[in-house]
């Protein structure tokens, strides 16, 4: 359908003028609203580590220097889950999806201030890299906002790739010249960078596919709430946040961060890509209950510990702090689009290559970066951690595509990016939206505030201005994030109408159209 054509011909685009956010090798999830038959789906396309890597492959290694390393680069996703998604669900072929790509990698795009400052801060690594500075500081320097950047080389491997099909990429010659570059990163003569070379094998990538998931669901109110099922956290943090909201007797802003706090204390107990999720007790309304009953009128101690998922459930059961963990961090990256067409088919999808720029290395000749996506994995020691990495595991992700729907019919759709912040920025939307009273635009305008388990909750200057003192009286410590996520919306009016909604302000502001003509 054209939903589908879509975002994949966005989420390629994305590739040429977000090139630091998206790309051919990187990964993402799709969550996808089958109108004619008012199904849902989801699509996973996360890379996978190479079959070399053990659960202490990363262990030692400063973070930094994995990120910006062969190391850090997963088996690629997104071409896999483009072809699955066009094959499945897509009237186009992979080419011609590619097509608007190719057009505009050819032609250029205007520089912006985002795209500007976002090569100025990766110039010192950018530049350790023989094809990454011939392509991104082109002179020596980052592109000038204004001026029009061209990417002949990524129109060209787009070009190929919508001919040869991705088994060019899964096991032919554009898989071997990304192992090349992974196994023997392309440095600058006489860089002092520490650079590791990666894992990477030909048969890892021949060995991807990319996986048709069952979404995960709850039940809001009267609302059908679908995401991403692990090795996504999106789905099940975000699910189980809005079932201990509807446990409570109220919602406010004091409910909404404790809601998120406990439901991060599980994610990092019990999610990742291991067989055994408890994915159903997680998402249970006794689990909930038993959670929610912990939430009085003052911030319960962070990090709190996880609970216990195991299906028996009855009053208050406090946990021993002892098992608390603290949460990783990760970065604020990635990008998300929301599409519907005119049939009612409904697309939310999150695309990374995880790090802004990556890892920084530009397979030399195709115009594209590679990802550090396994950064992602718990680097160790750890014993028990269900995201340490291993041989073909996908590192847990905090991507939330979700899409929501009412008497089966789409209501919602909406995600964003940011790293562990993209959980709760959905999470808050929603709750501006549904206990707030906000509109839609009014609900991904309003100033954020991110706890993930944390002493301190992350909070925009807005948010602190207007709820700093009430929420300090409850014992919450609030710290300054001056931007948290950048959501893209949609919401279904009724009667055939359709509200797109993107960031006004944070990134730069985002883009949300209407296209209107015949197929």
């Amino acid at each position: 359908d054209a939903a589908i054509d879509a975002a994949i011909a966005g989420a390629a685009t994305l590739g040429v003028t977000e090139p630091y956010s998206a790309g051919l090798a990187g990964g993402g999830y799709i969550v996808y609203y089958d109108a004619r038959h008012g199904r849902v789906h989801t699509i996973d396309g996360r890379e996978t580590a190479p079959r070399a890597m053990k659960p202490s492959s990363l262990e030692g290694v400063p973070f930094d220097e994995a990120v910006t390393s062969g190391l850090s680069a997963g088996v690629p996703g997104s071409v896999a889950q483009w072809e699955l998604a066009l094959r499945r669900f897509g009237t186009l072929s992979l080419g011609q999806a590619l097509r608007p790509a190719i057009e505009v990698a050819a032609r250029g795009f205007t520089v912006d201030q985002t795209f500007h400052d976002q090569t100025a801060s990766n110039a010192a690594r950018f530049k350790d890299f023989t094809s990454t500075a011939r392509l991104y500081l082109p002179g020596g320097a980052p592109p000038a906002v204004g001026s029009t950047f061209r990417n002949p080389e990524l129109a060209e491997t787009y070009r190929q790739l919508g001919g040869r099909g991705g088994s060019w990429l899964y096991g032919g010659r554009l898989g071997a010249e990304i192992v090349a570059t992974v196994k023997r990163p392309p440095v600058t003569p006489g860089s002092s960078r520490t650079v590791r070379p990666g894992l990477m094998e030909l048969s890892d990538l021949a060995a991807y596919r990319a996986v048709e998931r069952p979404p995960t669901k709850v039940t809001y109110e009267d609302m059908d709430v679908y995401g991403m099922a692990p090795p996504s956290s999106g789905g099940s943090t975000v699910g189980e946040a809005l079932n201990i909201l509807q446990a409570l007797p109220r919602v406010g802003v004091h409910e909404y961060l404790e809601a998120a706090k406990l439901a991060f204390a599980d994610r990092g107990k019990y999610v990742g890509d291991i067989r055994g999720v408890p994915l159903r007790q997680l998402l249970s309304e006794g689990f909930a209950k038993e959670r929610a009953c912990l939430i009085g009128e003052r911030a319960i101690p962070a990090p709190a510990a996880p609970g216990d998922p195991d299906g028996s459930y009855g009053p208050c059961r406090a946990v021993p702090p002892e098992s608390a963990k603290p949460t990783p961090a990760e970065g604020p990256e990635t990008t998300h689009l929301v599409v519907a067409d005119r049939w009612g088919n409904v697309v939310a999808y999150n695309i990374t290559i995880e790090s802004t720029g990556g890892n920084g290395i530009v397979v030399p000749g195709r115009g594209f970066l590679l990802n550090n996506e396994l950064t992602d994995f718990t680097f160790g020691p750890a014993p028990g951690d269900p995201n340490l990495p291993g041989p073909g595991k996908r590192p847990r992700s905090s991507m939330a595509p979700t899409i929501v729907l009412k008497n089966g019919e789409p209501l919602l759709a909406v995600g964003s990016p940011g790293g562990s912040t993209i959980i709760t920025t959905v999470l808050q939307i929603l709750v501006n939206r549904w206990d707030f009273g906000m509109t839609l635009p009014q609900a991904l305008a309003a100033p954020r505030a991110t706890q993930r388990n944390t002493a301190q909750t992350q909070a925009e200057q807005g948010f602190i201005d207007r709820y700093g003192p009430e929420l300090t009286a409850k014992g919450h410590s609030l710290v300054l994030n001056p931007e948290i996520g950048a959501a893209t919306g949609l919401e279904f009016l009724g009667g055939g109408r359709v509200q797109a909604v993107a960031e006004p302000v944070r990134r730069g502001g985002g883009s949300a159209l209407v296209v209107s003509g015949h197929r």
